[in-house]
C-alpha cells in the first residue's frame, strides 16, 4: 500500500489559507512576510520531491498550481510526476497540457484504490477541502507540517472540525529552527 502524505504550511493554530500570497485573504502571505527566511527549515519541500512518486491535489490548488509550477525551478521534480486531481468538476480540457500526466479521481473510493497500487508515496500540497475529506476517510497515513509561529485567526484549517473518534498520531521526526518554525513529521496511527 502507498503512503499518503499531507504536507502543509500552517500557522500554530491551524491555518492553512493563503501561504504564498493568493489573494482574498486578509493575512494572504505569512509564510514570508511575517516569519523570517531560514533555508534549512524548508528542506523538507526537497526531500518530499525527492521522496515523493505522485501528487494528489483537490481542484481548487490544481487551479492555482497548474499555471505556475510547471516552469518552477523550485518544483522541476513534480513536473514529471504523475498528478491526481479529485474533483467532480474539473474536466478533461482544463488540465494544463506542459505539467505532465493528470488524471482526474472523481471519489475517495478511487482515492483508496490508488495508493493500493504499486508505488511510493502520494504527496497532497494544499487542497484544503481534499484535506478533510482524505481526514474523515481515514486515507491520510502521514503528515508534514511547517508550523509558522503565529496565530491567524480566521481561515481554512488543515484539520476537519468533524466530530469524530479520537485520532492518535506519532511523531516520527521534528526540528526547531531558529526563526521559531517547527517540522512535525507525525504518522497516522491507523
Amino acid at each position: 500500500m502507498r503512503t499518503l502524505i499531507s504536507s502543509a504550511f500552517i500557522s500554530l493554530d491551524g491555518v492553512m489559507e493563503a501561504p504564498g500570497g493568493e489573494p482574498g485573504y486578509r493575512n494572504s502571505g505569512w509564510t514570508f512576510k511575517d516569519v523570517e527566511f531560514v533555508p534549512e527549515a524548508f528542506d523538507i519541500k526537497e526531500r518530499e520531491q525527492q521522496e515523493s512518486t505522485a501528487v494528489l491535489l483537490g481542484r481548487a490548488s490544481y487551479e492555482a498550481f497548474s499555471p505556475v509550477w510547471p516552469d518552477m525551478e523550485d518544483f522541476a521534480r513534480y513536473k514529471i510526476m504523475p498528478k491526481y486531481v479529485v474533483s467532480t468538476t474539473l474536466t478533461e480540457d482544463r488540465l494544463v497540457p506542459n505539467w505532465g500526466e493528470t488524471t482526474i479521481l472523481r471519489t475517495l473510493d478511487e482515492v483508496a484504490a490508488l495508493k493500493e497500487t504499486e508505488g511510493g508515496p502520494i504527496i497532497v500540497h494544499g487542497s484544503v477541502a481534499l484535506n478533510h475529506s482524505l481526514a474523515d476517510a481515514g486515507l491520510i497515513d502521514r503528515y508534514h507540517l511547517l508550523v509558522h509561529p503565529l496565530l491567524l485567526g480566521a481561515g481554512k484549517r488543515l484539520f476537519p472540525a468533524t466530530d469524530m473518534d479520537t485520532q492518535k498520531l506519532k511523531l516520527v521526526e521534528h526540528a526547531v529552527y531558529a526563526n521559531g518554525l517547527q517540522l512535525n513529521v507525525l504518522d497516522v496511527v491507523h
